[in-house]
């Protein structure tokens, strides 16, 4: 039982506010693709306004099933609450409804990764999970979600979240509860030119493509490319490699440019998903 409710930060801003809006943009950017949806264990989707990063966002969760367990990874953009903070027993509010919290999966992970923490202070004023959010919901009536938001660059870390996330969604799909997707909210490279944020973006889902959570975690280090979400994505693709994924699709790429107008300071944004 939910013992407490996370009221929108970026409605009206990032998404409409209103129920009715958003459900006709939602479905607009996500409608159903004629090769029916795959069963995915991950993915990447973009979390800027839907104008900017919508139509990423959507080519994503048009072609997955979204099942009703999905744990959600995002970076801290704040820079409020723990480094790894988790809200176990939280529903989250939008205009479409309210999200319940999966305790039964966040406390398992908390049993197993003590550097998880129960906080609310990193998740207040954080976007990235709100936006996944509705996308989630036109599919899913019976969503709930573990909501992490990440705050850390230590691969030791994000490895040994991985690793414990990967068993407790294993332990719980064992004992006959329904599977999980992992979701790492992430945008790409930040405020370069359109030619510098291709170049450096190609290097970051090269990596992701080859399911190489290390490899990642190298080349953003090394190229100094600025993927807001590059920890939840090692997180991601470490637990997912786990679970057995073999697989990793880019289904969409686009920068902010396309729409802004405005190629000298641009914002990468990638779809892709892990089976």
């Amino acid at each position: 039982m939910t013992s407490a409710l996370r009221t929108p930060a970026v409605a009206g801003r990032f998404y409409p506010g209103r129920a009715d809006d958003l459900l006709r943009e939602v479905r607009k950017y996500a409608a159903a693709t004629a090769g029916g949806r795959i069963s995915a264990i991950g993915c990447v989707a973009p979390h800027a306004g839907y104008v900017y990063s919508g139509g990423v966002a959507g080519a994503v969760y048009s072609a997955i099933e979204i099942p009703e367990r999905c744990v959600i990874l995002c970076p801290n953009h704040t820079g409020k609450g723990r480094a790894l903070a988790v809200m176990a027993n939280t529903a989250w509010q939008t205009p479409l409804g309210e999200v319940a919290a999966d305790a039964e999966l966040a406390t398992r992970l908390l049993d197993r990764f003590p550097a998880l923490e129960e906080d609310s202070g990193a998740h207040r004023s954080e976007h990235a999970i709100e936006v996944q959010l509705p996308f989630l919901q036109a599919q899913q009536p019976k969503l709930k979600i573990v909501p992490i938001a990440i705050g850390t660059r230590d691969f030791d870390v994000l490895r040994g979240l991985g690793g414990a996330l990967a068993e407790a969604v294993a332990d719980l799909e064992e004992s006959g509860g329904e599977k999980a997707l992992i979701i790492a909210s992430s945008d790409m490279n930040h405020y370069e030119s359109e030619a510098i944020t291709r170049f450096k973006d190609g290097k970051a889902i090269e990596r992701v493509l080859a399911m190489d959570a290390r490899g990642l975690w190298e080349v953003v280090m090394r190229e100094d490319i600025s993927m807001c979400g590059f920890g939840p994505t090692v997180v991601m693709l470490t637990a997912a490699k786990l679970l057995g994924a073999t697989s990793a699709t880019l289904v969409k790429y686009a920068t902010s440019g396309e729409v802004s107008g405005d190629y000298e300071a641009v914002v990468g944004y990638a779809g892709i998903i892990v089976q």
